[in-house]
C-alpha cells in the first residue's frame, strides 16, 4: 500500500514560485511512475508532470513546460518527488495531487494505483 504526504501549496502572486513535495511510503521506487495532477474548479483533472524514478525520465504537459520541474529524491529509503513551479500564472491555480501509476502518461488516470491528498495552489494576478 502506498501512502503520500503532500505539502507546499500556498497563495502567491503571478510570477512567483512554489515547491510542492510528495513523500511516498510503501512505494517501490524501482518500478512505476510518480505523477502530479491538478484540478481547478469546474475542470477535469489534468496531468502536469511525471517522473520515472528508475531512469529519471520526465514528462510535462505543454502548459507548464519550461516553468515547472519535477524531481525525485530517495533519502533513507523514503521516496520524495518535488514539483518546482516558477513563473506561476493565475491559470495554474488548482488543487494539486501526486499519484503513483503504472504509466507515466499524463493523458489518462486509468493507470493510477494510488492518489495522495491534494494541496491548494492559488495564484493571484
Amino acid at each position: 500500500e502506498v501512502n503520500f504526504a503532500v505539502s507546499g501549496g500556498d497563495s502567491v502572486q503571478a510570477g512567483g514560485s512554489l515547491r510542492l513535495s510528495c513523500a511516498a511510503s510503501g512505494y517501490i521506487h524501482s518500478s512505476g511512475c510518480i505523477l502530479w495532477f491538478r484540478q481547478a474548479p469546474g475542470k477535469e483533472r489534468e496531468g502536469v508532470a511525471s517522473i520515472y524514478p528508475r531512469t529519471g525520465g520526465t514528462n510535462y504537459v505543454d502548459a507548464v513546460r519550461d516553468r515547472f520541474t519535477i524531481s525525485y529524491d530517495n533519502d533513507e529509503n523514503k521516496d520524495t518527488v518535488y514539483l518546482q513551479m516558477n513563473s506561476l500564472r493565475p491559470e495554474d491555480s488548482a488543487m494539486y495531487y501526486c499519484a503513483a501509476g503504472r504509466s507515466c502518461s499524463l493523458d489518462t488516470t486509468t493507470s493510477i494505483v494510488a492518489w495522495g491528498q491534494g494541496t491548494q495552489v492559488t495564484v493571484s494576478s
